[in-house]
């Protein structure tokens, strides 16, 4: 729902489990820029799927890792992720990947069972950016 947000700025209620590459021009800093992205929703099949993950990661330049912050479940699985990201890139060069974790559903703050502060704590740990969204 964020990558569709982002490149329609309309927001979308129902969104599937499906996998879509887009790509998107804006002008940042007065540069044009060509946005790649890979949207894959996370799910238990997938992360048996570790070839297919790979094939993800070094494709990828930066990543973006969003979460529920209603889900529990959802941050939990962050660390092992980005360890596994780090592992592949940053073992292949000395240069740091980028690296964003979203908080999303900020405005279901009324369900939310993590924390701002847990999120920015394991943002601050694993050396990643963090933001929250609704």
């Amino acid at each position: 729902a964020l990558t569709v947000r982002f490149l329609t700025r309309r927001f979308i209620g129902e969104y599937g489990d499906m996998e879509f590459i887009y790509s998107h021009n804006l002008t940042v800093d007065g540069r044009e820029i060509l946005f790649h992205i890979w949207d894959v929703p996370n799910s238990q099949e997938q992360a048996d799927e570790g070839s297919s993950e790979e094939k993800r990661i070094q494709w990828a330049d930066s990543f973006v890792l969003v979460y529920s912050i209603c889900d529990r479940a959802s941050f939990n699985i962050l660390p092992l992720k980005i360890q596994f990201i780090k592992a592949a890139k940053e073992g292949q060069s000395q240069e740091k990947v980028p690296i964003v974790i979203v908080g999303n559903k900020r405005d279901l703050h009324h369900q939310r069972v993590v924390s701002s502060e847990e999120g920015r704590l394991l943002a601050l740990s694993l050396d990643c950016g963090f933001y929250e969204v609704s």
